[in-house]
């Protein structure tokens, strides 16, 4: 039964890991058909989203049932309870690739944003992959070092975002209403994505270290 059980926290572990892989490939797509007005990605990545949801709940149901069954405890408790607060805030991390998805399909063939902000959410978007890049390798090695640079990654995906508010709500700022509003979302966007993938980095550094003290130190 000890052998079953374990299987079954490695399934676990590999289920985080694929809807993580999941997440990664929708914000890389998400990020380009926002920058490039592509709406044929735009499309793909809210379709696939489905896909994400469905792993989630499948994960979440496989954690239920094994709390049920097996009663864990200590660090196989920490594993089952910390997957089903991953697998929600992945879920999430899954809408946010979405709906900056769903901006370039509803201003396509325009682009979002006027051309003074772009260069400003190509970084944001290119941190925001790297991040959910480096999500994949934490849940699968537990390198707590990763959970440090996804801390700071999203130190400067804030800075990126204050700085659109600051850009909009400026003086020189000539956008129409219809240019702020998806200027903000959009970076709202990404700035959540950030902040739940670091609410992942600190469910892992409790799961590895037991600390949750320490964990609630990242970010």
């Amino acid at each position: 039964m000890r052998e079953v059980f374990q299987q079954e926290l490695e399934e676990v572990q590999e289920r985080l890991v694929e809807i993580a892989d999941l997440v990664a490939v929708a914000i890389q797509r998400a990020t380009e058909a926002f920058t490039e007005s592509d709406v044929t990605l735009a499309e793909q990545v809210i379709a696939d989203d489905a896909k994400i949801d469905a792993r989630a709940q499948d994960l979440d149901e496989l954690a239920i049932d094994i709390l049920a069954r097996q009663a864990p405890v200590a660090r196989d408790l920490r594993v089952v309870v910390s997957a089903l607060r991953i697998s929600a805030s992945l879920e999430r991390m899954g809408d946010m690739a979405e709906h900056i998805s769903q901006l370039a399909r509803y201003r396509f063939p325009e682009k979002v944003v006027p051309k003074g902000l772009r260069p400003t959410f190509q970084e944001m978007g290119v941190l925001d992959v790297a991040m959910a890049k480096k999500l994949v390798l934490l849940l699968k090695s537990e390198d707590l070092d990763l959970a440090t640079e996804i801390r700071d990654d999203d130190d400067k995906v804030d800075e990126l975002h204050a700085s659109v508010f600051d850009f909009v709500l400026g003086e020189t700022w000539k956008g129409k209403p219809i240019d702020t509003v998806d200027a903000t979302l959009a970076s709202r966007y990404h700035e959540r994505f950030a902040d739940h993938a670091v609410s992942i980095a600190k469910k892992v550094q409790y799961l590895a270290t037991g600390d949750w003290v320490g964990a609630a130190a990242i970010g």
